[in-house]
């Protein structure tokens, strides 16, 4: 398992950024929501069965690579959302705390127009910028500009105001230390 990240409430930018690509049931504002990716891809396609099935959460993403295969849940109900991803750990015998550390390139663009700063954050792998990008945007009053959360890598863009920015990375980046120190007690560091 390379990402398991549970958001409670999707901020409303985020949810209309996913819901663009969507290919499933599209999410809402207010929606909790869990990305996971596994290795190989092609695993995603049982995982998500099993998910789905388990309560009444509904697949907005599902993405097959050849190395990775990602998928996106949500529903209303933080229970169902988190029961679906019980299921799935279950399945495949891990614990969240079995999810891949977080390898990150954090650079800070210059200003774009008068006045706007831009933030972009990479993580490794790719699913977590989700939940960085989320936090963000409940933190600060940022514009987003782009969430790319497949591949190898994962990318945040967002804009605003400097202080405004500067408060959304500071909450991307908490989002980040978390993942990993959680991770690092799970593996004995």
């Amino acid at each position: 398992m390379r990402v398991y990240s549970f958001i409670d409430s999707l901020q409303p930018q985020l949810a209309s950024y996913l819901a663009t690509s969507s290919q499933g049931f599209l999410p809402v504002p207010g929606d909790a929501c869990l990305w996971i990716e596994v290795a190989p891809g092609m695993a995603v396609h049982r995982l998500s069965d099993i998910a789905l099935k388990a309560t009444n959460v509904r697949l907005g993403e599902q993405v097959v690579e050849r190395a990775f295969g990602s998928m996106e849940i949500h529903y209303r109900n933080q229970s169902d959302v988190l029961a679906s991803g019980e299921a799935v750990l279950r399945e495949i015998n891990h614990a969240q705390e079995d999810r891949t550390l977080i390898n990150r390139q954090l650079r800070k663009g210059s200003m774009l127009l008068p006045g706007k700063s831009m933030f972009i954050l990479e993580t490794e792998p790719a699913g977590y910028i989700v939940q960085a990008a989320n936090e963000a945007e409940k933190a600060a009053h940022v514009t987003l500009i782009d969430v790319r959360a497949f591949g190898n890598f994962g990318r945040l863009t967002m804009m605003g105001s400097e202080a405004e920015t500067e408060e959304a990375m500071r909450a991307a980046e908490a989002t980040i230390a978390s993942i990993n120190a959680r991770a690092r007690r799970a593996e004995g560091f």
